[in-house]
């Protein structure tokens, strides 16, 4: 697969299958990418397991943390990568020993290492590399076009929502009226 450019669907695709993810680099201070990536992702529904050898023991955003990805208590459905791209080949071989292993394997923006990519496709997992998907969630649920971001529009107008409660939108794009 093309790592250059990556089509919509596919990375909708991801995040609308994906309900299990292994955070591997996941980090307690709230400044960090990998913190507020975390706390996102959990609130938009997914289980975010943190791995993190110098934070085993403790919880991060009330997670229990793990010290590799051997011992996760159940299977993820995807690994995203916060290591530089020297360490995401190890990481993939260690994804790649797991049963079952994950569907996906995600390298945080910045993270790209070809050779993992190509090891995980070889075994029928999907990649994706140099992407955030609290940026990719967020960009294809409409959430930051509401700042104008990407759309080449600024608006104050925020998108109709049907029903009540938390403003929460979906990777699903709405179906068409009848009328259309």
């Amino acid at each position: 697969m093309n790592h250059d450019r990556y089509p919509d669907a596919y990375i909708r695709g991801i995040l609308d299958s994906v309900k299990t993810i292994a955070m591997v680099g996941a980090s307690a201070k709230d400044v960090r990418p990998s913190y507020l990536a975390m706390k996102y992702l959990l609130q938009k529904g997914f289980d975010v397991i943190p791995v993190n050898p110098g934070q085993v023991g403790k919880e991060l955003l009330g997670q229990k943390v793990y010290a590799s990805l051997a011992e996760l208590p159940h299977p993820v459905d995807m690994v995203e990568i916060f290591r530089s791209s020297e360490h995401a080949g190890a990481v993939v071989e260690e994804a790649l020993a797991l049963t079952p292993p994950p569907k996906v394997i995600w390298m945080q923006l910045g993270v790209r290492n070809d050779e993992a990519a190509e090891r995980a496709e070889a075994e029928g997992i999907q990649v994706v590399m140099d992407r955030c998907p609290k940026i990719e969630y967020g960009r294809l649920s409409g959430e930051i076009a509401w700042a104008g971001v990407n759309t080449r529009t600024l608006s104050s107008r925020r998108p109709t929502l049907s029903g009540t409660g938390v403003q929460h939108l979906s990777l699903r794009k709405p179906k068409s009226s009848p009328d259309e």
